[in-house]
Formats: C-alpha cells, sequence, structure tokens
C-alpha cells in the first residue's frame, strides 16, 4: 500500500483555514481561477516522510521504527500560518511554532523508512499543507505549430518554446493566491501523534476526484 507519515492538524484548526480558503476562492478576479484543484479539508495534513508503495512485510518494521521515533519525540506547538507556493504548480500553507523540532521528527520518519529497507528520496524537509494544484490549461497554436511542453517539464527550451511551436497561456501566477493568504494566522494547537497515512489514488477517472486518506496507525509523540 501506498504511505506516508504525516501530523495531522486537528479539527478546530482545519475548520479556521476552511474559511480563509473558502473566502479566497470567492474573491472576484484571481487569474485561473478554473485552473485550480483544490485539495479537500478533510485530508489536509503535512507530511513528513513519503514512503511509496510498501509491501506488507515491511510494514511491521516500519511501524515499529516509526513508534520508537515518535516515543522519542514531544508534543509539538504549531499554528497554520505562512502562505507559500512551489511555482506555478501548488499553493500550500506553512506551519509556525516548533518548527525545528517539526523537522527532526521528520528527519526521524525518513530514518524509519530507511531503516526499513524502503528507498527514499533524500530532499529538504518544507512542512505545507497543500490547498491547491494546478492544471495545466489547454495547449495554444502559435505560429510554428502546437507544443504542449514547457521548460519547467524538461520539454522544449528554458524560456518555454521549442522546435514545434510554443505554448502560451499554461503557466500560472499563483502569487495573488499567496498574497490573499498572508494575513492568515491560525490559533495554536498541539499536535500529539505522528500518523501513518494510507494515500489511495483516484480510481473513478472523473474530473478532479480526489486521493483518500486513511490513518493506518499512530502513535503519541512522548512517552
Amino acid at each position: 500500500m501506498r504511505l506516508f507519515a504525516a501530523v495531522l492538524p486537528p479539527p478546530a484548526a482545519t475548520a479556521e483555514l476552511a474559511v480563509a480558503v473558502d473566502a479566497l476562492r470567492e474573491l472576484p478576479g484571481l487569474p485561473g481561477a478554473d485552473r485550480m484543484r483544490w485539495t479537500q479539508r478533510e485530508g489536509w495534513h503535512f507530511t513528513l516522510a513519503f514512503y511509496g508503495e510498501v509491501a506488507e512485510p515491511v510494514r511491521p518494521e516500519l511501524e515499529r521504527r516509526l513508534a520508537r521515533a515518535a516515543a522519542r519525540g514531544r508534543p509539538l506547538t504549531l499554528r497554520l500560518a505562512g502562505a507559500g507556493r512551489f511555482g506555478e504548480r501548488t499553493l500550500w500553507m506553512g506551519a509556525d511554532g516548533d518548527r525545528e523540532r517539526l523537522g527532526r521528527l521528520a528527519a526521524a520518519a525518513s530514518a524509519a523508512g530507511r531503516r526499513s529497507g524502503i528507498a527514499m528520496e533524500e530532499q529538504a524537509f518544507h512542512a505545507h499543507l497543500t490547498l491547491a494544484r494546478t492544471r495545466r490549461a489547454a495547449p495554444a497554436t502559435v505560429a510554428g505549430g502546437t507544443h504542449e511542453g514547457d521548460g519547467a517539464d524538461g520539454v522544449g527550451g528554458a524560456d518555454g518554446t521549442g522546435g514545434t511551436g510554443a505554448t502560451r497561456g499554461t503557466r500560472l501566477d499563483l502569487r495573488p493566491y499567496v498574497a490573499a493568504l498572508a494575513g492568515f494566522e491560525g490559533a495554536p494547537w498541539t499536535a500529539g501523534e505522528l500518523a501513518l497515512v494510507r494515500s489511495t489514488p483516484p480510481t473513478s477517472g472523473v474530473p478532479g476526484e480526489q486521493p483518500r486518506y486513511t490513518t493506518v496507525a499512530a502513535w503519541r509523540l512522548g512517552r
């Protein structure tokens, strides 16, 4: 099954954020609003370590190591704050508070995966809760033909041009969305658990369908 370790904000924290996100979505004139694919509030989480497909025989060892990592930690005081973006593809909300210890917990969750025999990607931890991802716009035909790639995908040149033409209108400026959420700062809450979550990808083929997240195990932080 497809698994990741996470910290899950409590319902009161996600309810606060949902009010701000709903207000954002109602603002007139935001660029590319029809291309935003918003995540569901019920699935909001901070990913600490992504394990990918984990074979069933590996899972008990992973859970034992995550339990030890949780026992060595302590509850964290966090708040949802600090909107940001990853390029033109992802809008997210950050975390404030015990971020350094949250980073150490993420490192411990990654180490649990490696020591269980899971091939882990080496990447810096950046605490973020994904709010929306953008859909690619339909390709535009310009002089020279139709070209569906852009430089960000490694297709065509760095400026989004290629041998058969160029795509116009595929990029979406998320800065207005980040600016609209800049003033949001949620109330403090206590993260008291490390969760192991299963991600079930969409299967219906219905546009906009979201993955389903199910907590399969959780451990209290601290002894």
